[in-house]
């Protein structure tokens, strides 16, 4: 009876966990919809300025170009986009700077609507062979929960750091920080702080797609008045 029950149960977190990375990828794409809008609204007011000045070859040079600028704006977004897409399903060497722009961009309108100052110390060149959605999925996931902390105008923080075999990826905030009497059942399944929102899955998810990647999850939380706040730290083997 057990085996059968700890097997329903690997099955049951299992779909949950594609469940999670198909809604992070949708929030993906959401957020990249609404990077393509502005210039898909530059490049109409540039061709209706074009018509409006078709008899002048000068101007109408100028629209041009400008129009150009735009249509590379919007190759680079759809290139990063269909990169990033066809890395969900596999392990591939990756540069975590790309995991960790992409899940800021999902979370771009929170940032921007909270006031939030997002402090990055993201040095290129720490690579990793991971599996690209799930690694958006956890870095997404404690983004969410260092917003969710922070009260408006406060700081969240990514870093990466690169240091004998590992590299070390830290997501910190200075939100309300976790008592202590609650970070040793974080990473336990629908164990949850927050009371109006969260199934409590999030962070169990994320410890198991990290262990999956023969890595670690570590967390530090103060509550002090003036000092309190919570880093997340994500350890990965290089190779």
């Amino acid at each position: 009876m057990l085996q059968v029950s700890e097997t329903r149960l690997a099955i049951a977190t299992e779909a949950l966990r594609k469940a999670e990375e198909r809604a992070v990828a949708g929030r993906l794409a959401l957020e990249v919809m609404h990077e393509v809008k502005n210039p898909l609204e530059a490049l109409g007011h540039l061709n209706y300025l074009a018509l409006q000045e078709a008899d002048d070859p000068v101007q109408v040079r100028k629209y041009l170009l400008l129009a150009e600028e735009q249509m590379e704006n919007l190759g680079h977004i759809a290139k990063q986009t269909l990169g990033f897409s066809q890395q969900m399903e596999k392990p591939r060497s990756v540069d975590l700077v790309t995991v960790a722009e992409a899940a800021i961009r999902i979370h771009q309108r929170t940032i921007e609507e909270k006031r939030i100052h997002l402090v990055k110390d993201l040095p290129e060149g720490a690579i990793a062979k991971v599996f690209t959605g799930e690694m958006l999925q956890v870095v997404s996931n404690l983004i969410v929960n260092a917003l969710d902390a922070l009260p408006a105008e406060g700081i969240l923080r990514l870093r990466i750091r690169k240091r004998n075999d590992q590299i070390d990826f830290v997501i910190a905030d200075n939100g309300h920080g976790i008592a202590s009497e609650h970070q040793g059942a974080l990473f336990q399944p629908f164990f949850t702080t927050k009371t109006d929102k969260g199934t409590g899955l999030g962070l169990a998810l994320s410890k198991r797609i990290i262990e999956r990647h023969d890595g670690r999850i570590r967390v530090r939380s103060s509550v002090r008045p003036g000092k309190s706040g919570t880093a997340f730290k994500i350890s990965l083997p290089l190779r």
